[in-house]
């Protein structure tokens, strides 16, 4: 696997933006569980907490989309052209 490859699958067209719409949605429901009472309790918020909260399923979401373009490319070269 050359890292060329994985960049170009992780920034190919509608990939940054499927994972960005799906790191919204999933980071605000994950910060609302995790930090509920400090968002409508009037404690601080963890900052850190809060931006890993949606990193973490921007990454999820981008690796998703890069390993399964990565197996049709390998399947792709597997199958015999005629």
């Amino acid at each position: 696997m050359k890292w060329r490859t994985v960049w170009d699958c992780a920034v190919a067209p509608g990939v940054p933006r499927r994972s960005f719409a799906a790191a919204v949605v999933v980071g605000t429901i994950l910060n609302l569980i995790n930090q509920g009472d400090a968002l409508f309790g009037g404690r601080a918020l963890d900052w850190t907490k809060l931006a890993l909260t949606y990193i973490v399923p921007y990454c999820v979401a981008t690796y998703g989309a890069v390993a399964f373009r990565l197996e049709a490319m390998r399947r792709e070269k597997a199958v015999p052209r005629d």
